[in-house]
């Protein structure tokens, strides 16, 4: 099969179109033939060589694809057939034409989606789905802070929000990413390059804030956190490091702090939350009253593209590529 090969530590210009044995099924898993597959930042940091796929995992950049069931093991899987459409979620081999995946990381694609924006889906709705719903209980009257508010998770993270009724405040870096986040309901926004988030939220503050920054945001967010709220850190744009750290601020606030990934999560966690998800919000994916929100598609020979548009955060919602 076709794989999307890399030189670790490469650029994105390094990117290539490679052969490859097509992976073998083990208990439990599916075999997909991918349609298309979605970009994500942990594709770039594993090009980057910081960022290794778990161990047993596959060792090909992807996290999420869309596509149809072409194989199933004899009796082991009774929930899917050959010829299903699905998207769903995996820890490594997005990028081929074939992917293995446990057949539990997948759901069934609505009839009303087309595969790129099935690959757009499961990445960004289930962590946003994880950090608001399982990591914090969001209820109806909570406030939420989401910043990179126009990045696929953002994105996800407000509609989801909206869909319990909560008030939802964004950060982003352009009047055109504010935009998108007001149409997907974001109610209040804020130019981190004209405004200074903590000024506007100081005298209100939010319950939940979502993070993908870090660094210098940590004791900011502590400031508009509302006492008993929590910080969700999802990823460390600004760096790893935190100097100053104000340990009184969150004492003070009896802040929750928790940082939160999904790639290096068990099987059974991930086959746990993506039902949770299916029970809650599948629906509203079918009905499309929650969308996934695409920036720009590539034919696979132009990953390279995708890779560089995300690199200089140039995207609004997710960037697709298809074979």
């Amino acid at each position: 099969m076709r794989f999307i090969d890399f030189i670790s530590g490469g650029s994105a210009e390094h990117l290539s179109i490679g052969e490859t044995d097509t992976p073998k099924l083990c208990d439990g898993q599916v075999l997909v033939r991918v349609e298309a597959f979605g970009i994500n930042r942990a594709d770039l940091l594993q090009r980057a060589g910081k960022y290794p796929a778990p161990e047993g995992e596959s060792p090909i950049l992807g996290l999420e694809i869309a596509g149809e069931v072409v194989e199933i093991p004899s009796g082991l899987v009774t929930r899917f057939q050959v010829g299903d459409k699905v998207f769903g979620l995996v820890a490594g081999g997005a990028y081929a034409e074939f992917v293995a995946v446990d057949a539990s990381h997948i759901l069934p694609l609505p009839e009303s989606l087309d595969y790129v924006q099935g690959a757009a889906l499961a990445e960004c709705f289930l962590t946003a789905f994880q950090a608001m719903f399982v990591e914090y209980q969001l209820r109806t009257e909570h406030s939420v802070l989401i910043h990179a508010g126009a990045s696929g998770v953002g994105l996800a993270a407000i509609q989801l929000a909206k869909q319990v009724g909560c008030q939802v405040v964004v950060t982003a870096s352009s009047a055109n990413k504010l935009a998108a986040c007001q149409q997907y309901g974001a109610d209040t926004l804020i130019n981190y390059q004209e405004q200074d988030f903590v000024e506007v939220l100081k005298s209100t503050g939010v319950d939940l804030i979502i993070d993908f920054v870090g660094g210098d945001y940590v004791n900011r967010n502590l400031t508009v956190l509302k006492r008993d709220g929590c910080i969700i850190q999802l990823a460390m744009l600004a760096g790893r490091y935190v100097e100053n750290f104000d340990t009184a601020l969150l004492l003070g606030k009896r802040a929750t702090f928790k940082g939160s990934t999904l790639r290096n999560r068990s099987n059974s966690y991930k086959t746990a939350l993506i039902k949770a998800f299916e029970q809650q919000c599948w629906a509203s994916l079918y009905n499309q009253q929650l969308k996934s929100v695409i920036d720009n598609v590539y034919p696979v020979q132009d990953v390279a593209l995708a890779h560089e548009q995300m690199e200089n955060n140039r995207n609004i919602g997710k960037l697709v590529c298809y074979w």
